[in-house]
């Protein structure tokens, strides 16, 4: 099996190695393709505007001054001499689910893999903070994730899905099992802060604010509260097919 990993957390984040770590244990054909800089909440967005450097770090190894979308098809379009069986994208610091899915460069990365027919996995590892910052402990993903994706690798997707995985904020063995699950619903916490610099200027920055969610049973924020890995089915068709009757008769 031929692999190619990327992430949206930049090419050296811990999360990709341990990736990597998780790849090799199923092929020693792997090949990543990851931004320079962190590239959080770019979600599936392309450089237009600006060139893409690549800069080579061994033969498999390669950092893209550009988007986790931008890596996928540099990998698959020019660095790799034939396509790979399977794209993972992640680990992710923080989980993605819910709303938060549609800001993700991780997930991301996964559709794009999608858009160019090959199959892709998102990988994401929920934290907690603590006063030293973030405490994300890898060693769950490294503990459950080799034989889940032993596992997801040998089910048949339809065309246009992919698999967004996340693990729980446990230790390894707290994990009660994976789940498969939904997409679940936040209530939007995304605040705008007004600050000034040392001359006084105001500048305004993006923040966190999140209120309680009403959690819903059988979703991806219900699993990982119960210490479940969340494997949720996801597509590319964004069409509310629901509505397509009702407009059809409000514009007839």
């Amino acid at each position: 099996m031929r692999i190619l990993i990327t992430n949206d957390d930049g090419i050296h984040a811990e999360g990709i190695q341990v990736l990597e770590r998780m790849a090799r244990a199923m092929s020693d054909d792997v090949w990543v393709v990851a931004p320079e800089t962190d590239q959080s909440g770019f979600a599936h967005s392309l450089s237009l505007s600006e060139p893409l450097r690549l800069r080579k770090l061994d033969d498999r190894h390669y950092a893209l001054r550009g988007t986790p979308t931008d890596c996928v098809i540099m990998g698959v379009r020019k660095i790799m001499d034939s396509p790979p069986d399977l794209i993972l994208s992640g680990i992710n610091s923080g989980t993605n689910v819910a709303d938060d899915v549609t800001y993700s460069g991780t997930v991301a990365g996964a559709m794009e893999g999608t858009l160019l027919g090959i199959r892709s996995i998102a990988l994401s590892q929920a934290y907690t903070f603590s006063e030293e910052g973030r405490m994300v402990p890898w060693e769950v993903a490294e503990a459950v994730g080799p034989a889940l994706l032993e596992k997801l690798v040998r089910t048949d997707l339809p065309t246009g899905t992919f698999l967004n995985v996340n693990f729980p904020n446990c230790d390894p063995a707290a994990v009660a099992g994976t789940k498969v699950t939904t997409q679940g619903k936040r209530v939007h916490g995304l605040w705008i802060d007004e600050r000034r610099d040392g001359r006084n200027f105001p500048y305004y920055w993006l923040r966190f604010g999140r209120e309680p969610s009403e959690v819903r049973a059988g979703t991806d924020l219900a699993a990982l509260r119960d210490n479940f890995v969340s494997v949720t089915p996801m597509h590319l068709d964004l069409t509310a097919h629901e509505l397509r009757d009702r407009l059809e008769r409000a514009i007839g």
